[in-house]
């Protein structure tokens, strides 16, 4: 009988101690469903929920990365944008007409200044060390110099998406085709004054006329260019082109005239010679360090200029240059609007993430967290309980009779 007896009360005893150990660490941790078998639908609630967490978190990270990569890229799209800005300011100084040989030499050394820093942007680094115009070879100097002092791209064009939510995704880099995807000239037609000109007259682009036919010019072989010339004496100065060996019947000039040719409206300032003419060549490929180049080379040419002769082909160059620099000032102000787009998108994607979560751990928290009033409660009648069962035994134990029986 006594052992029964001790038998039934260590049991007691142990049921009592569990559940209060239960009960310490669940009030310890807030959480009430540490195990299957203690709620199986609340521990399946939190196992799923914390799966989630975990992911959304995982999420976070990316998205962080994303934009603090694609932030690097924003700052660098409006350093360039202003470089481009400054160096417009210098040619339209260098074209008002005022600036004398020895200015012209300063802007010159503005632009190759300018030139520089470029480079040095297109080398711009990310918070992660990696290279931001390089496309998918990020560890790769994308702009270096060639033997013969051009700068050559080494990155390619490669893009890379990273998820930033489920069924969401957003590039991760950026590619040097903001440095590289300009074209000469107006972006359809490139003209040069042939160098023995001896008028004061220059022709410049105002815009296109025909896009298919600027378009189709644009995409003809260099032998499809055309030639505009003039001849005859000064009172009936008359002008040709000739495109492909046809030339066409002489026509009068007239000041400040237009004439429509592949495509595009140009319009003849100042007042050409007998044998001056002018070549219009479909625009091909020109990258921003190489037009920055052209317009320092030829405003230091033009620190010698003499001549209105030499002063009418600088402007025929710098007006030309400026029509490829608003190219690039078009370019930048596009992909820094594309990655603006980005990064609202990845921060649109991280403030419904972060709901998510938000409802995410209520829901895991209402499944499993311990009612704490209650639990306290039951803690302090267990503790109770086992104190009074344990007084209670040591009374019995020590009389007499219960001894022997």
């Amino acid at each position: 009988m006594e052992l029964s007896y001790y038998t039934n009360f260590a049991s007691s005893i142990a049921q009592q101690e569990a559940q209060l150990s239960t009960l310490q660490q669940q009030i310890a941790s807030g959480v009430s469903v540490q195990t299957p078998d203690q709620n199986p639908a609340a521990y399946e609630t939190a196992t799923l929920g914390n799966d989630q967490i975990s992911a959304l978190t995982s999420d976070a990270t990316i998205q962080a990365s994303i934009q603090s990569q694609l932030g690097s890229v924003s700052n660098t799209y409006q350093s360039v944008s202003s470089l481009f800005d400054n160096v417009q300011s210098v040619v339209e100084q260098a074209l008002n007409g005022t600036t004398n040989s020895e200015n012209m030499k300063l802007l010159a050394t503005q632009v190759s200044t300018a030139a520089q820093q470029l480079v040095g942007l297109g080398n711009s680094t990310g918070t992660n060390g990696t290279y931001l115009f390089g496309g998918s070879r990020g560890n790769v100097q994308p702009f270096q110099t060639g033997s013969s002092g051009n700068i050559v791209y080494m990155g390619d064009g490669g893009q890379s998406q990273a998820a930033i939510a489920p069924g969401a995704s957003a590039s991760t880099i950026a590619n040097g085709e903001v440095f590289m995807n300009g074209l000469s000239g107006d972006g359809f037609a490139s003209v040069t004054a042939t160098p023995s000109n001896s008028g004061t007259s220059s022709l410049l682009s105002q815009g296109v006329a025909n896009p298919a036919a600027a378009s189709a010019f644009q995409a003809s072989p260099l032998a499809n260019a055309i030639t505009v010339s003039f001849s005859g004496p000064p009172s009936a100065l008359t002008y040709t082109t000739t495109q492909g060996g046809v030339t066409s019947a002489a026509a009068s000039v007239t000041p400040g005239m237009s004439l429509t040719l592949g495509g595009v409206d140009f319009q003849l300032n100042g007042t050409p010679q007998a044998g001056d003419s002018f070549t219009i060549s479909p625009s091909r490929p020109q990258s921003a360090f190489s037009l920055l180049q052209n317009v320092a080379r030829t405003l230091t040419a033009a620190g010698g200029d003499t001549s209105p002769a030499q002063a009418a082909q600088t402007r025929q160059q710098l007006n030309q240059d400026l029509s490829g620099l608003a190219q690039y000032q078009q370019s930048v102000l596009a992909a820094q609007a594309q990655n603006g787009v980005t990064l609202q998108a990845v921060s649109k994607a991280g403030t419904s993430d972060t709901n998510q979560e938000t409802a995410v751990q209520t829901a895991v928290q209402n499944a499993t967290a311990v009612n704490m009033p209650a639990a306290l409660t039951t803690l302090s009648e267990t503790e109770t309980a086992l104190q009074a069962a344990m007084k209670a035994f040591g009374s019995v134990h020590s009389l007499s009779l219960f001894n022997y029986l």
